[in-house]
């Protein structure tokens, strides 16, 4: 029997070897020696003794015995050799008494080289055995800026937290994701326990997805399984079988699809002209004279109620002005009150139950409930508010406020006397950051002496209605007035005296973007998107050539900084004048882009630095309120936003 598996081994070797040759590739077992003759090396360490998964073994330390071992570390001697023979009886003492000895290894970049006991590992991965005890000494390398050595180091703070090494993921950031979407509290180490739970749940899940083609797809056990556990929630992962994970996969696959893709989200910048499809004409009557019986039943579902907030307050306006623009073809109702992570999903539920065939989700900190709310009902249309979330179930969309905030700025910096120009922001989410540079380059433009001094409205026991600096009298703050709050403190104003002066506030329009939306319901245009757009995921990111995003100017305006600003507005939407171009750099002098370059609009989503007249920083998240943290977590943008900062 022994004689009969070292057999198949071999012939599992030959055909490795074979299939690399003719490729051009190297046959043997790579050398950790040879490959750290060309690598700077920071440190070594002895991590002990630890559970070494097979699939990650792929080379022996030292140049000795790699002829003997195909890439695939099976055989490639022939039978009538000694290593033959021991790898024989190697093969029958594993399978009739079961491993004593552990192995040595060498951890280098989260893959193991063999220092003792290749012949195990070989016979162990033709057994198919999952891991392998070993004693191992991790080498460390210098840090760069290459992307595999971002991942590592990552890689390093989690392995310190979790002292797992069999999740690993293909991109930065997802790690801390990961312990985040598994509830790991900051600072707090996992159990014997906690590892034994996610060794269960791994096994199971990773038997799932590679049942239904996991191994196809470029990406790593634990990029998938991110992506599951943020659509389903790890408690409930926990309590599903395979059968049950297989299942789920099959509804959300093309979120698996859409970590293979290097632009995995279609950015919509502009809403989409009218369609000449025959679908367009199909339902042109309907847009005549309307049909009832299909009217589009729409549910907004709100964080916080109209009168306390005024985020909630501007997307009910946008709400009746729906109404108003299409009436007998929408139906719509706001609910209100709904609290993320508690009844968000049990209220969609219901209003689908109601009969509400499209959702809009006005807040990202519904995106979890959201993404698990769209896998199960494929068929209701979902959205919701909120910006760079590559989720193919789902749509998002949000507005190009940085626009409106440049014009902004140029009114505050024309008219500033002192040069300090006050900026209160709220939450470190994506397109902040946009909107506070913008803001500090159009205050720039005008009047290269201006600085923007930065404060935030979320820090927690901050009162940021005081000021410390006299000389700070142009401030922007919120783009508008909370509904019930008797205070002038929004948009830009000048201090003057006990009250402020309001000279300008941009606006969202988000009735505008809804109606825009709708329209490409009821035209049938919204299929045609998604046949276009594949498995990506749509984002609307619209602005001011659209209508969703404006500035309203005050009559104490001066006349000539009105026409400065409808100039200035007018080549924004022809796009004449792009807010982000020309020489930028950021606070530490850095040269982010050069004149002949534009900033693609990515860029500008992600942005995490601040131009160089901004006076001020991005808060971590532990400096945040306990309700900022939450939305933070959810769609913080920068390096800041990492857990542990």
């Amino acid at each position: 029997m022994s004689y009969d598996n070292y057999c198949n081994a071999l012939k599992s070797g030959q055909k490795e070897y074979r299939a690399h040759l003719q490729k051009g590739g190297f046959p043997y077992l790579p050398a950790l020696d040879e490959i750290l003759s060309y690598i700077p090396v920071e440190y070594e360490v002895d991590i002990g003794l630890c559970e070494i998964p097979l699939e990650l073994v792929v080379g022996t330390k030292t140049r000795g015995r790699t002829n003997a071992f195909a890439s695939n570390f099976m055989p490639l001697l022939a039978t009538n050799t000694e290593f033959a023979t021991k790898w024989m009886h190697l093969c029958t003492s594993l399978q009739d008494e079961g491993l004593h000895d552990s192995v040595k290894a060498y951890e280098f970049m989260n893959r193991f080289y063999i220092l003792e006991g290749n012949k195990r590992v070989s016979v162990l991965k033709y057994l198919d055995a999952y891991s392998v005890p070993g004693t191992v000494i991790r080498v460390v390398p210098k840090r760069t800026d290459a992307k595999e050595n971002e991942i590592y180091f990552e890689f390093l703070d989690f392995y310190e937290i979790t002292r797992i090494n069999y999740i690993y993921f293909s991109e930065r950031g997802r790690f801390a994701k990961f312990l985040e979407q598994v509830g790991t509290p900051e600072g707090e180490k996992w159990t014997a326990d906690d590892r034994l739970e996610m060794s269960t749940v791994y096994i199971n899940f990773r038997k799932a997805f590679e049942a239904k083609g996991g191994k196809k797809l470029p990406i790593t056990v634990g990029d998938a399984l991110l992506a599951f556990i943020t659509v389903f929630g790890y408690q409930e992962t926990k309590e599903k079988t395979v059968q049950e994970i297989k299942k789920d996969l099959s509804k959300i696959w093309d979120e698996f699809v859409v970590l293979t893709e290097e632009q995995s989200i279609e950015l919509s910048m502009d809403p989409p002209e009218e369609s000449t499809s025959p679908a367009r004409y199909k339902n042109l009557l309907n847009l005549i004279i309307p049909d009832n019986s299909n009217k589009v039943k729409i549910a907004f579902l709100y964080e916080k109620t109209h009168r306390t907030s005024s985020w909630t307050y501007s997307h009910e306006l946008g709400r009746l002005y729906l109404d108003n623009v299409l009436p007998g073809q929408v139906e719509t109702k706001g609910f209100e009150n709904i609290v993320a992570g508690e009844n968000d999903l049990e209220r969609m539920e219901e209003v689908v139950k109601d009969g509400y065939n499209l959702i809009f989700a006005t807040t990202p900190v519904m995106l979890p409930a959201s993404l698990k709310f769209a896998a199960n009902h494929p068929d209701v249309k979902i959205m919701n508010c909120s910006l760079n979330t590559s989720h193919p179930t789902i749509r998002t969309y949000y507005a190009r406020m940085y626009e409106a905030k440049f014009l902004a700025g140029a009114i505050a910096g024309s008219m500033t006397a002192t040069n300090k120009i006050g900026y209160i922001a709220d939450y470190p989410i994506y397109g902040m950051a946009a909107s506070i540079n913008s803001f500090a380059l159009g205050a720039k433009m005008v009047n290269p002496n201006a600085k923007i001094y930065l404060d935030w409205s979320t820090l927690k026991d901050r009162d940021v209605t005081i000021t410390d600096d006299p000389e700070i009298n142009y401030i922007m703050d919120k783009d508008i007035i909370s509904p019930g709050k008797a205070s002038r403190r929004f948009g830009l104003y000048c201090i003057s005296g006990d009250t402020p002066e309001n000279l300008a506030m941009t606006t969202w329009h988000w009735g505008k973007l809804y109606e825009k939306i709708i329209r490409t319901v009821l035209n049938g245009t919204w299929k045609e998107d998604d046949a276009a757009t594949g498995s990506r995921a749509i984002n609307y990111w619209w602005g001011l050539s659209a209508g969703v995003v404006d500035m309203i100017c005050s009559q104490h305006l001066p006349q000539g900084t009105k026409r400065l600003v409808d100039l200035l507005r007018y080549n924004i939407c022809s796009e004449t004048l792009m807010p982000f171009s020309g020489d930028l750099w950021a606070q530490d002098g850095t040269v982010m882009h050069n004149s002949d370059q534009s900033i693609p609009p990515k860029e500008i989503i992600t942005m995490d630095w601040l131009v160089d007249n901004v006076v001020g920083a991005m808060p971590s998240i532990s400096e945040l309120s306990e309700e900022a943290q939450a939305v933070a977590k959810m769609q913080g943008f920068g390096k800041s936003q990492t857990l542990g900062n």
